[in-house]
């Protein structure tokens, strides 16, 4: 059973290469970039053979922590993330536990994570080489710190299934952990701006980390290097006990989730609640905005997006303001902010999943359709972006240069929209389906579709092209009348790009909706 669970994951492997040319070709790019990782690590690891001990035991001590704790932390974050063995799908089979944990533990290995951390893992024996038992035993603790990985992985994956099946649990827990990620690279560089003297840090707290679960594991071989046999000692059992725990936590709650399958309850609404659809008429158009701004604070895979995008032009700001320089970014945090809205819309017919259905079977027309749409972005994307403008002249007191921050938020909305009101007529790509997590990876998002992407944010870039030149003349070239010419610019150039877009994009979905529909269908 073992060896049939994990060449059922290969033969899933295997079928998804076979799905197209483009998709092959984004795996072949996947693993060269994971050979380019591991060729980097293992000229790192034999570099660290030739270093002072506590360098290199302190490197590896911080470098495997980290390790262990992206594997904790990734999948509650990107919960359903290469869940192709979900255990849920042998409720139904009589599979002894011990196998089905044995086999699901090796199957997680297989995929170039899994095969870098483990070939990682192993490498770190090039680092003892100097003493030849150190080094073997690295080779026991490498394997020891993938199956600490692997079990944590999956324990705290099988121990939050049960709250994962709470649509608020799942936003809420999605929210939590973003907002901190993005202030990551802030936060790290104020770590490292407020020690002064780095150097003499991080010896400490690598010995202070190589007595947690995180990263005893990689400590023993140093010790057995440096000649303290106690402490190597008690790192193992820390590790040993930790791969225990760890272990015991994801059979119990492996065996709880076979027993009673997480599922979904649905929440009685009570009658006459509308919502924003008392808000517009009842026309075809008022119904598409209605729902469509629903989505941005219902569905977290919009609400990610809405989160997201006030908060990026501030992670921006802290960097600058950490170096001693201004608040001069903050001017063009509205620009920011709406840009990365805006470009939303051209993935908004492939977030309907099913549902999109009702437009088909209702008749509404390709123009309603697109500008029911076009409308709840902007009516989310612009204040946005207006708020950004005026807090970027109150704390730069750049009053003169607020038209010109005005032109080039109105040119990006009204610009993306239009383009976006066309793609999303043309192209369905594979995102999360509705109830997943918004960063979850479906099967066919190949290299193609992120060439497609990267193509339509050049597109808008250029769209935007004169509002933004002359938004830039007129704040470092102080030339205030510019800024005129850019409100002016973006009010009429994005205007016009916007009726063009709604009117070619209207068509293009009244000729292609049926296949919108199959497609949509075919993922579902």
């Amino acid at each position: 059973m073992v060896a049939h669970l994990v060449r059922l994951k290969l033969s899933i492997l295997r079928n998804s290469l076979k799905r197209s040319t483009a998709q092959l070709v984004g795996v072949i790019i996947g693993g060269l970039y994971g050979l380019g990782i591991l060729i980097f690590l293992f000229a790192g690891l034999i570099g660290l053979g030739f270093v002072p001990l506590e360098i290199a035991r302190t490197t590896i001590v911080l470098a495997g922590a980290a390790l262990i704790l992206g594997w904790l932390i990734i999948p509650l974050f990107t919960s359903g993330l290469d869940m192709t063995l979900d255990p849920e799908r042998f409720v139904t089979f009589a599979v002894p536990m011990r196998q089905l944990l044995t086999g699901l533990g090796l199957a997680a290995v297989v995929g170039i994570p899994g095969i870098i951390t483990l070939l990682a893992s192993l490498g770190t024996a090039l680092s003892w080489l100097r003493n030849p038992l150190a080094a073997v035993v690295a080779i026991i603790c490498g394997l020891l710190g993938v199956a600490i990985c692997v079990l944590g992985s999956r324990a705290l994956t099988s121990l939050s299934s049960n709250l994962a099946g709470s649509r608020k649990f799942r936003d809420l827990s999605f929210l939590v952990l973003l907002i901190p990620l993005m202030f990551l690279g802030p936060i790290i560089t104020g770590l490292s701006q407020g020690v002064r003297n780095f150097g003499q840090f991080l010896p400490g707290f690598a010995d202070a980390v190589s007595f947690t679960p995180l990263g005893a594991v990689w400590a023993v071989p140093a010790d057995i290097a440096a000649g303290d046999w106690w402490q190597a000692g008690v790192k193992f059992l820390i590790a040993l006990a930790t791969a225990g725990l760890l272990g015991w936590l994801w059979r119990i709650s492996l065996a709880r989730a076979l027993v009673t399958p997480v599922h979904a309850a649905g929440k009685r609404r009570a009658a006459g609640k509308l919502g924003f659809f008392r808000l517009f008429p009842a026309t075809s158009w008022g119904a598409v905005t209605a729902r469509s701004l629903t989505y941005f604070f219902r569905d977290p895979r919009y609400l990610g997006s809405l989160v997201v995008a006030p908060i990026l032009p501030v992670v921006l700001i802290v960097p600058g303001l950490s170096s001693g320089g201004g608040w001069g970014v903050a001017a063009f945090g509205g620009a920011v902010a709406v840009f990365l809205l805006v470009w939303s819309l051209a993935s908004d017919t492939s977030y309907d999943n099913t549902a999109f259905a009702l437009h088909v079977a209702t008749g509404v027309s390709g123009l309603a359709d697109r500008l029911g749409r076009a409308l709840a972005y902007f009516v989310v994307s612009l204040p946005l972006g207006v708020i950004y403008a005026l807090l970027g002249a109150v704390l730069t007191d750049g009053w003169e240069g607020l038209p010109a921050q005005l032109g080039l938020v109105i040119g990006i909305t009204l610009s993306g929209l239009g383009l976006g009101s066309v793609m999303s007529a043309i192209w369905i790509f594979n995102v999360p389906a509705p109830g997943d997590n918004p960063f979850k990876s479906r099967p066919g998002n190949n290299f193609a579709f992120a060439m497609l992407q990267l193509a339509g944010l050049l597109g808008l870039a250029v769209l935007v092209l004169p509002e933004f030149i002359l938004t830039m003349m007129a704040t470092l070239g102080d030339q205030p009348f510019l800024g005129w010419i850019s409100l002016l610019i973006g009010i009429l150039l994005g205007g016009a790009l916007l009726v063009l877009g709604l009117w070619l994009g209207g068509r293009i979905y009244d000729r292609r909706a049926p296949e919108l529909l199959v497609t949509l269908t075919a993922q579902k």
